[in-house]
């Protein structure tokens, strides 16, 4: 086993010395393995893809809500329809601010063979990518 000084921890160490991790013999203590056994950029791009997915869901789910009461109020006073347009307006930002954000992340990923050196950074920068993108896709 490798030690715990080895670029990142145990597993981040294993990974970069170009060692395979994948377990022989499977035991319930290994499961951390898992996620040292998916590559980085595939982190970084599930993140990107949950935050685009969930910000786009969450504003359909806005607009849903939103546009079914305001259906609702222009029937009762056909005065106020564009006044309350600005609620779907909002709604549609949130989407458009996903979309940034997961372009914005889409930028910082470098496709390339990673090396030894740069292996911990890898890994942590997938890691911040996956969950930058899903903290923005949750919280819109």
């Amino acid at each position: 086993m490798a030690d715990l000084n080895s670029g990142g921890g145990a597993f981040v160490g294993w990974t970069c010395a170009n060692n395979s991790n994948t377990p022989q013999g499977w035991d319930s203590s290994d499961w951390p393995d898992i996620f040292m056994n998916v590559s980085p950029y595939s982190w970084a791009y599930v993140g990107i893809g949950i935050a685009l997915g969930t910000s786009v869901l969450g504003a359909a789910w806005g607009i849903w809500i939103t546009g079914s009461s305001l259906v609702g109020a222009a029937v009762k006073a056909p005065r106020i329809k564009s006044k309350n347009l600005i609620s779907v307006i909002f709604c549609e930002a949130t989407a458009i601010y996903g979309v940034i954000i997961a372009i914005i992340l889409s930028g910082k990923i470098t496709s390339g063979p990673i090396d030894k050196e740069g292996c911990a950074i890898a890994f942590f920068s997938g890691y911040s990518i996956f969950w930058a993108g899903l903290s923005v896709g949750l919280t819109n």
